[in-house]
């Protein structure tokens, strides 16, 4: 189902939005129309909006979602939460602006057994990637050519070590089968999404998207753990019917990268 808010048709995700009877409403910032998008305004380039609503999807709850226009949205919207970019949440007449806070907030009250637990079982899942995005903005928006290949260098060791985490066997993997050396998961944590999975992939799509539009670089194909996490990933609903078009995080990252000569 499109749905059809503030900003025009921005998400392929249900339009109703409760828990229990509170009522859950997601606001997100827009961005311009850019081409194959139907409507004036659309959810954007952003991770941490795709990464809520990875997280809503994957536990089933429908939800309201709202893109907003900072410059040109009511008083009375900019007054509650003065000072901050969205995303953020409104619950019961509460605002909640920090993701993590969000993230949080969401997994507390979504709980078993109408929702799905999206915590990790194994604690190194919640830190694996961690630094990744680090690496790539370093290295996306830096200004002196002379460091480009050392910055690459960091980005593709962090990358490297993403890859080896997931094609680890994890603990329950090696109890089902001792000898196996490589994993066979789908995901950083099993074969289910959880919520560090809904915070690293929508930055490895940024990632691959921008790198290869600006830089002629792309996570390598050899980093087989990666590639088979990504591939599971667009097999997954909250994953693809969340991405921002392609050509969103170009317009997106357009002003920040230095050009190539």
């Amino acid at each position: 189902m499109k749905l059809k808010c503030s900003g025009g048709t921005v998400a392929h995700i249900p339009s109703s939005a409760f828990v229990g009877r509170d009522r859950i409403l997601i606001f997100y910032q827009g961005q311009p129309k850019v081409c194959h998008s139907e409507d004036g305004e659309s959810i954007g380039a952003n991770p941490f909006s795709q990464r809520l609503s990875m997280i809503l999807m994957s536990k089933g709850c429908t939800f309201t979602l709202n893109t907003v226009d900072m410059k040109r949205c009511p008083d009375a919207l900019k007054e509650l939460a003065p000072g901050t970019q969205p995303p953020f949440l409104i619950y019961n007449g509460e605002v909640k602006t920090d993701v993590n806070k969000i993230e949080e907030f969401l997994e507390e009250k979504l709980t078993a057994p109408r929702y799905p637990c999206m915590t990790p079982k194994h604690k190194e899942s919640n830190t694996a990637g961690n630094d990744v995005f680090q690496k790539f903005s370093a290295y996306i928006k830096n200004q002196v050519p002379a460091q480009d290949d050392h910055l690459q260098k960091n980005l593709l060791r962090s990358l490297l070590k993403l890859d080896l985490y997931l094609k680890n066997p994890l603990p329950y993997e090696l109890c089902r089968d001792p000898k196996m050396t490589v994993s066979k998961r789908k995901f950083l944590d099993g074969d289910n999404l959880t919520l560090p999975d809904c915070n690293l992939l929508p930055k490895l799509h940024i990632i691959n998207i921008v790198c290869c539009q600006y830089r002629g670089f792309e996570i390598p194909k050899d980093l087989q753990g990666i590639s088979r996490y990504l591939a599971n990933a667009e097999e997954q609903k909250a994953f693809k019917y969340t991405c921002p078009h392609s050509s969103e995080i170009i317009l997106f990252y357009r002003d920040v990268v230095r050009k190539m000569p």
